[in-house]
């Protein structure tokens, strides 16, 4: 291509910047007033007590204040047989009447034979009348009109609240269900049913409950314990602030140990693959080929073969040789890249402000998630209540009609169906801004990941502009300038407001289309065809690969952007082509960053995970008075290892960054100086070095 046309006088970050990309800052600030618009109209219309509250058949809260139902605060069900699963009852609506109580039934008994004793035991229909339609008190009327009119539940059973719902009390007596010590009761319509019946209308509640007791043991775990997690997490945060200071001392150390480890435990496959063979040798039915034996489950008749053994050595040998030529071949493209690391160790330890930049970022990202959710939830529940005809008889032709409970009374459903009611079904509405609710939440969901995506590219080019400062300093510290983090975030915000937009924009598009096809793919689960299958699979690789590639260019585009502030297509285009024309120096110090960088997050999250279980299992002699005593010990001992790993991955972050950043500079640096005194390079000593004599002509770059 044509040559680059540098300035002369540039000395690092440009100070005397334009706005970028002002289209897409005017775009993206109207977005963000229209999602402050959209969250204002979801919080009018929604009501999160929807969510919060059960509803029963009349549309009525359960437990609100100021309402009847504010002391029945649990929601009943006439006939929960009728209910498949605990899905349906939460989710959904039960094809049954359903009524707020104050408390579940405590005991089993049936409509009939609580009427039947009504005169000389009046306490038992007071308690089952609890259990009816507020203010029946009518034992006379006949059983089949009350239940009929489903005036009252046809029978009751033991039950205890969950998820403010009665349901079935379930206990296991020698390996056998029971509710209440019973494994049978009567239905109240003349029938005996067994207590597998209700587990089935109740499916898998006893594991939730189960997992509710284990919850409560967690919680008390982490009551107790949480003071000893912050311990551990600051323990964390020290040993990665040490980690990344002292790298420009261990890096190179530490990927050469590991790099000569590796081809040493190579090399003793090879000399292992080689006895095994030799060992072998001369042994009835070693010399069959693994063809001769065909396919066998039990893997270990394969190593009684000698042709295994060669094969496996064969492999060995070229990936031993596959190393060491890149080795011998790249040699000076790892020193680069270990330099670079040095050097990326030495630029924190100068502005050690950039390790606490990903705070600002968590609470950014913190916001657009609450923010998101609440929206979310306040969509959810825009809707009117929506109530439906609900009728015993199989074949009314209004079932499930929708219907209005004011004049439910005085139309001829209930003469056309005896007993038909018109009950309270779901959320909904008919006008306008009910029809576009879903439209609403998908909004909700792009402008999340856009904003997401912003705050992350926020973070990034302040980073990358604070390092290029470092980079393009002459003499190092001296000339790095005062506050380079608060001067670069206020560069980014001032002038690339809308770069940084537009690069989140289109990787939001992309996380959207990918949001939507994992949908469709759980939608369609079980209804597609191989060919459907197959289709979504390839989009969703596609789209897969797309994300990375974009995150790839976007970060080195920010970097573009911090250094020289021109627009995203120009910065992403320089960037890409810069990065292409160092295409090998770019793999192999990725590859040297990541392999050093998890190897640092795995021995921060290892050692401090190990200290932390030698404490909780008090094997430390010191501390064992202090360590608490807990349910389960794993469970401070993985949010201390998941917490650590967190933190290591928060500070690593920056660094990556640094090195990246420094990556640019320097490609920069070999392409617009020689090294002259007219034009000097301002790359670092050890840098210098390392490129020599040949390396450091221009059209070596």
């Amino acid at each position: 291509g044509e040559p680059r046309k540098f300035d002369p006088k540039f000395r690092g970050p440009i100070h005397n910047r334009h706005c970028t990309d002002v289209i897409c800052c005017v775009i993206f600030i109207a977005v963000i007033l229209g999602y402050i618009a959209l969250g204002v109209v979801a919080w009018v219309h929604g009501d999160p007590r929807k969510v919060i509250y059960p509803t029963d058949s009349y549309g009525q809260f359960c437990g609100q204040k100021g309402t009847v139902n504010e002391n029945k605060t649990i929601l009943f069900y006439f006939n929960i047989l009728k209910c498949a699963s605990p899905v349906v009852l939460i989710n959904l609506q039960c094809p049954t009447t359903q009524l707020c109580v104050s408390k579940c039934p405590d005991r089993f008994a049936t409509y009939i034979d609580v009427q039947a004793s009504y005169r000389y035991r009046p306490d038992q229909w007071n308690y089952f009348r609890e259990f009816c339609k507020p203010g029946f008190n009518n034992p006379r009327k006949s059983v089949a009109q009350v239940l009929r009119d489903e005036d009252c539940p046809s029978m009751i059973i033991p039950s205890r609240p969950f998820l403010k719902r009665c349901f079935p009390d379930f206990s296991t007596k020698n390996g056998v269900l029971t509710v209440a010590n019973q494994t049978t009761f009567k239905d109240g319509r003349g029938k005996t049913r067994n207590v597998t019946d209700l587990r089935e209308a109740a499916n898998g509640i006893n594991n939730v409950l189960d997992a509710r007791s284990v919850g409560m043991k967690i919680f008390e775990d982490y009551a107790i314990s949480w003071y000893w997690i912050l311990i551990g997490l600051f323990i964390a945060m020290v040993v990665s602030l040490l980690f990344l200071v002292l790298l420009r001392f261990t890096a190179g150390v530490l990927f050469w140990i590991f790099i000569f480890g590796v081809i040493g435990i190579i090399g003793y496959g090879i000399w292992h693959c080689y006895w095994e063979y030799n060992h072998l040798k001369g042994i009835p039915g070693s010399d069959l080929t693994v063809y001769d034996i065909g396919f066998q489950t039990d893997f270990r008749v394969y190593l009684q073969l000698r042709q295994t053994w060669l094969a496996f050595m064969i492999i060995l040998c070229l990936v031993e040789v596959v190393i060491i030529l890149m080795l011998i071949f790249l040699r000076n493209r790892i020193r680069i890249a270990i330099a670079l690391l040095k050097e990326g160790s030495r630029a924190i330890g100068y502005i050690m402000s950039t390790l606490f930049y990903p705070i600002v970022t968590f609470i950014l990202i913190a916001i657009c998630i609450s923010y998101w959710a609440v929206t979310a939830v306040f969509l959810a529940t825009s809707g009117e209540p929506v109530y439906k005809v609900m009728a015993n008889q199989t074949l009314c032709k209004y079932a499930n009609l929708t219907c209005d409970p004011e004049t439910f009374n005085t139309t001829n459903v209930t003469k056309l169906c005896p007993g038909a009611q018109c009950t309270f079904a779901f959320y909904g509405g008919e006008s306008l801004y009910h029809k576009y609710i879903f439209i609403f939440q998908l909004a909700n969901a792009f402008v999340f990941l856009w904003l997401v995506n912003f705050a992350i590219a926020l973070g990034q080019c302040t980073l990358a502009g604070a390092f290029a400062s470092y980079y393009w300093a002459s003499r190092k510290p001296a000339d790095i300038p005062l506050w380079p983090l608060f001067s670069s975030f206020g560069r980014a915000i001032r002038y690339h407001t809308g770069s940084l937009a537009f690069g989140a924009l289109i990787l939001a598009i992309v996380q959207l289309i990918r949001v939507i096809l994992e949908y469709l793919d759980h939608k369609l689960k079980g209804r597609q065809n191989s060919f459907t299958r197959f289709l979504l699979c390839c989009l969703k690789c596609c789209f897969w690969c797309l994300e990375k590639f974009l995150k790839f260019i976007n970060r080195n585009a920010y970097i573009m952007i911090a250094i020289y502030g021109r627009n995203f297509c120009t910065s992403a285009k320089e960037a890409f082509f810069l990065l292409m024309r160092n295409v090998v120096r770019v793999a192999v110090l990725d590859k040297v960053t990541d392999f050093l960088l998890f190897l640092g997050k795995i021995l921060i999250a290892g050692g401090v995970g190990v200290l932390a279980f030698f404490f909780f299992t008090q094997r430390i002699p010191v501390f064992a008075q202090e360590a608490p005593t807990l349910n389960y010990y794993w469970v401070p001992l993985l949010t201390v290892i998941i917490g650590s790993y967190l933190v290591a991955h928060g500070f690593f972050s920056v660094y990556a960054m640094c090195v990246d950043t420094l990556f640019l500079c320097f490609c920069e640096d070999l392409e617009r100086n020689d090294g002259s005194t007219a034009k000097p390079y301002f790359m670092s000593a050890s840098l210098h070095r390392i490129l020599g004599k040949k390396e450091l002509s221009p059209k070596k770059a």
